[in-house]
């Protein structure tokens, strides 16, 4: 019965999570669901695999409705043997998207439990980790399986602290779980980012056994930790191989041209070049606005009042009062070194503050690790703002430049500053009066030297955005400057806010000092004003009014006329819609697309568009068998155009040309006549295909009609008089398409680039291509095996725990 009483307090903040998250995002509660851009687009993406999962009851892996042709695995794909999605679904059982801001709070409350910290102080602390700004906004724009990586760091990072600290069969469950958690939650940038404040705290509890003489238990900590991670990453294995071997098909792998589509030299063989690594830098100053939120200006769409300068200027232009208010209501404000920003990095005031207090008063040096942790984000954040750095960490570590958008490592210290926050309260009700007001008034101190340089250095800022030319040019200098005065507003504004919440919380530990308020009062006291502090940030820039009906986020496309129109076309056919480029998954919703909208497109079919497709060549839309082009007309209306030159679905080819390299493959399709002549990449392929004579005399006059398509299977007959090379419109995936010459498996093999092509017998004859993802089924059988052995270890640690009268750490 005591064991279980100790159990109360953790249900209870428990219940609070559960009331909190349900509470911030209370539409769900009305059946609303929150309207979420990227995932909108994942929609569009996803929807050919969905229906065919629906209606045949099997998984595609691979869908034709984006980018010509692509595997599934980074689209939602579901593996067999998938139990620790299952044990993630458990876990989330709020609806979206309460149950990640769930997520947040349950994971840092674990990690604080783990560093000893009182339930009462870790509720707030995981609170404030949860409503941190950054991790609120992306879920307001849909960056979901960044916010599922970002939710279960604290548990894995609390797994090795246990492990470290010699409680090796809780410490490698736990770690076991919860890295096979994260790694489940398939968002491998902040996987990374995770690994990098692991090799921190490893660092310290190396160096800390190395001081002890402990070199026997750090070695049994590297074996336990082996184990749990072995066993975690075979739980995955099927998510895991598939995503390697599609990497290298993607623009995160590395391009097989040495020139750019503007005939520009290509430095490097990386498809993702230095400026797009670090195109979101930030700013060396901006990281101020970590504890001033607006101070650079909050948003690119910032929501001003009729007290604006703004406002001002658009009355004296004449504009209406109504069109005024509506106008100011998104305000470009936003005058960081960043593209474009959503909502500031406001990690709160009150958070800060206390931070401050740990540093000045806590004892336990791992406060140095979570300290190490933020400054290493930082720092890197600041991208090529910071380029010493930078360019180590791009040339040098391993997979560093795999990723994009590196300001997104800031959420390595916006995990790092609320525990630290948290240690800093629990230290301060530690110490005597005498060093509680020391340390209140050196933190004091501290931070108004802080604001009051921010406000005397404010006439040093220009308050220029990267857009303001753009704005001058457009609306005129008068326009540019009221923005400017409304950034100098928002900037004194928020500092005023900042100082407000210090004096705030300096107030109440004075009154607690003074014996005027209760310990806990003073906790709780403490812990609403860092969480309202966050609260109403976030509520600027998420809130109820991001949710819509059901309907609107489960069917997020409207068809137009041009679709209605070319959806009465029933044969196999692509369409291009050209105002999406290849960054809209619009078209993907409704028909076989060549565009769609992902982080990791095909690498090919993108350089087929920026090297051919945008310079007009519709040799290549016609090879491609892009029937539709929708384009728009002058009063902004969709308009169906057909292209009566498409190649269709397959066809016969009179030869082919034989080139040494990728550059001269892609350079060939200039001009060439697809509908005669194929393309083949001798020095990439020949070896492999050798026993195809392509050096011959194609019959070219035989037909090939499609007979059954399907996302994983098509089904051709074809007949010629002359043995012959048939090209298809399909795009070549070596690694899961195989094809069927009347039942028998054959060779098929890369042409044009992208496509895939078959050396057809004279006669009539059955052609089938089948997905048989062989990575999936290897990997199904780790996982399985791994999910066995997790829970054997399971069972096992339990069963220790109980012989030694032990169930909780």
């Amino acid at each position: 019965m005591k064991q279980l009483q100790k159990f109360y307090p953790h249900a209870f903040v428990i219940l609070g999570f559960v009331i909190v998250s349900l509470f911030y995002f209370y539409p769900v509660l009305q059946g609303k669901k929150i309207f979420q851009s990227d995932i909108v687009q994942y929609t569009g993406m996803a929807k050919e695999q969905n229906d065919f999962r629906k209606s045949d009851h099997i998984e595609p892996f691979w869908t034709n409705s984006a980018f010509g042709g692509m595997p599934t695995y980074q689209l939602g794909a579901k593996y067999p043997h998938d139990y620790i999605g299952d044990l993630d679904d458990a876990i989330r059982f709020l609806p979206r998207p309460a149950d990640y801001l769930f997520l947040y709070f349950i994971g840092l409350y674990g990690l604080l439990l783990v560093l000893k910290v009182d339930p009462l102080k870790a509720f707030f602390g995981a609170l404030a980790f949860g409503f941190s700004t950054y991790l609120i906004i992306i879920l307001g724009v849909g960056h979901n399986a960044k916010a599922h990586a970002i939710g279960y760091m604290p548990v894995v990072i609390a797994g090795f602290i246990l492990v470290y600290q010699k409680k090796y069969i809780w410490g490698g469950l736990l770690t076991m779980f919860a890295v096979a958690l994260e790694i489940n939650a398939n968002h491998f940038q902040m996987t990374y980012y995770l690994l990098i404040f692991l090799l921190i705290l490893s660092g310290y509890f190396i160096y800390q056994a190395i001081k002890e003489k402990q070199i026997p238990s750090l070695f049994a900590s590297f074996g336990v930790l082996a184990i749990a991670g072995i066993f975690a990453i075979g739980a995955n294995a099927t998510g895991l191989l598939a995503t390697a071997e599609y990497a290298n098909f993607s623009t995160r792998g590395k391009s097989e041209l040495s020139f750019n589509a503007d005939g520009s030299k290509s430095v490097g063989n990386s498809a993702l070049s230095h400026d797009y690594i670090t195109e979101y830098s930030y700013g060396i100053a901006e990281s101020l606005n970590l504890i001033a939120p607006r101070l650079f200006g909050g948003s690119n769409n910032e929501s001003l009042g009729t007290d604006s300068a703004m406002y001002t200027f658009m009355i004296a232009q004449g504009v209406p009062q109504s069109q005024a208010i509506s106008f100011v209501s998104g305000m470009p404000t936003y005058w960081g070194d960043q593209p474009i920003v959503a909502a500031p990095a406001y990690i709160g005031i009150v958070v800060f503050f206390l931070v401050v207090i740990a540093l000045l008063t806590d004892k336990r040096k791992i406060k140095y690790v979570f300290l190490s942790g933020a400054i290493v984000a930082l720092l890197l954040s600041w991208g090529k703002n910071f380029p010493l750095l930078t360019d180590f960490f791009i040339d040098i570590v391993p997979m560093y430049n795999k990723f994009r958008a590196v300001s997104s490592i800031q959420v390595i210290l916006e995990l790092c500053f609320p525990v630290l926050a948290i240690m800093g309260l629990q230290s301060f009700f530690k110490l005597e009066n005498e060093k509680q007001i020391k340390a209140l008034k050196e933190s004091g101190i501290f931070i108004s030297v802080i604001f009051i340089s921010l406000f005397l250095f404010k006439s040093n800022f220009s308050f220029s955005g990267a857009s303001d030319s753009y704005f001058r040019e457009n609306y005129g200098p008068a326009f540019v400057d009221a923005l400017k005065a409304d950034r100098m507003s928002l900037y004194s504004a928020d500092l005023l806010r900042s100082m407000f919440f210090t004096v705030l919380v300096a107030g109440v530990f004075w009154l607690y000092i003074k014996n005027k308020f209760t310990q806990n009062t003073a906790i709780i006291l403490v812990g609403l004003l860092m969480v309202f502090d966050l609260f109403f940030v976030d509520k600027k820039y998420v809130s109820a009014k991001d949710f819509v009906s059901r309907s609107e986020v489960e069917v997020p496309f409207q068809e137009t006329q041009a679709d209605i129109q070319i959806l009465q076309d029933t044969t196999h056919y692509r369409v291009f819609e050209v105002a999406g480029n290849l960054s809209s998954a619009r078209a993907s919703y409704f028909h076989k697309s060549i565009g769609g909208y992902s982080a990791v497109k095909p690498r090919r079919m993108q350089q087929l568009f920026d090297y051919h497709i945008a310079k007009n060549n519709m040799e290549i839309l016609n090879m491609l068998n892009v029937k539709y082009v929708i384009q728009t007309d002058s009063v902004g209306k969709s308009v169906p155009i057909i292209n009566p030159n498409a190649n269709g679905n397959a066809w016969f080819v009179s030869g082919v040309k034989l080139v040494n390299r990728a550059d001269n493959e892609i350079q060939s399709l200039t001009g060439l006549n697809t509908k005669s002549v194929a393309i083949f990449n001798v020095h990439d392929y020949g070896a492999k295909f050798k026993n195809v004579r392509l050096k011959r005399d194609w019959g070219e006059n035989g037909t090939i009609d499609l007979q059954i398509y399907k996302p994983n299977y098509i089904k051709y007959t074809s007949e010629n008089s002359k043995i012959g090379l048939a090209v298809f419109s399909e795009i070549y995936y070596e690694n899961g398409w195989n094809a069927y010459l009347d039942g028998e498996k054959v060779d098929h093999f890369p042409v044009d680039y992208v496509l895939r092509a078959l050396q057809v017998p004279e006669g009539k004859h059955t052609i089938e291509f089948k997905f048989e993802s062989q990575v999936v089924k290897t990997g199904s059988t780790i996982t399985l095996i791994s999910c066995i052995g997790m829970l054997f270890l399971l069972i096992g640690g339990v069963y220790l725990e109980k012989k030694k009268g032990r169930f909780v750490v």
